[in-house]
């Protein structure tokens, strides 16, 4: 597949194309969803949790004896029919991770970037740069090359484009990440896949 490179003003310099394993492959709907839902449950906590009438304070003595005074039984104030008393069927500290094999959500992301790659949602860049790290220059840049469209920025390094990260961090519908740590999530999230071509190496060893 070939596309246009662009510069930051917007002006055509290039084309290149891009690797037919990773941006034309087979889309699998139901991959790319398996691999957003474990992502999305891999990112809980678990760490709600509520007393039951074992661990609530008080309640140590029967409130009434047991026959003989017209009310109904009880053997502790600490039950979960008592204000103030333990909770039952409420959560506790779990795990909610899921597994997936590694090719599996390898696959997921070839699917989604073919999926970018096909609506026209992938931007390259001949080199991501600004003169000085402001955000008003990056988000100038966004709106030359994506309008009103939100932006996932694929940098292959950090050393080298500290400034633009900078300039991007504030920019509430754009987001810059290293492309080994690409994730399902994020490509479905952000609309337009924006990328230095030097990007596409970084992409190639980790998907190819």
């Amino acid at each position: 597949m070939l596309v246009d490179v662009y510069n930051m003003e917007g002006k055509k310099v290039d084309s290149v194309e891009l690797p037919g394993a990773i941006f034309e492959a087979p889309v699998y709907v139901d991959l790319m969803h398996q691999a957003f839902v474990r992502q999305m449950a891999n990112a809980r906590l678990g760490t709600h949790d509520t007393k039951v009438r074992g661990e609530v304070s008080g309640g140590g003595r029967k409130p009434w004896r047991q026959k003989g005074t017209g009310r109904a039984r009880q053997g502790s104030i600490r039950a979960a029919q008592w204000k103030g008393g333990g909770r039952i069927h409420t959560p506790h500290p779990r795990k909610y991770t899921k597994a997936m094999p590694r090719k599996m959500r390898l696959a997921a992301l070839r699917s989604a970037l073919s999926v970018k790659a096909a609506e026209a949602n992938v931007v390259m860049l001949d080199q991501l740069a600004l003169p000085e790290p402001k955000t008003r220059l990056m988000a100038k840049a966004l709106d030359t090359l994506v309008g009103d469209c939100s932006a996932l920025i694929l940098i292959p390094e950090k050393e080298a484009y500290e400034g633009v990260i900078r300039a991007t961090n504030n920019l509430p519908d754009a987001k810059i990440m290293l492309s080994g740590y690409l994730n399902i999530r994020d490509l479905l999230k952000y609309e337009k896949l924006v990328m230095p071509v030097a990007s596409l190496e970084s992409i190639s060893n980790h998907l190819g």
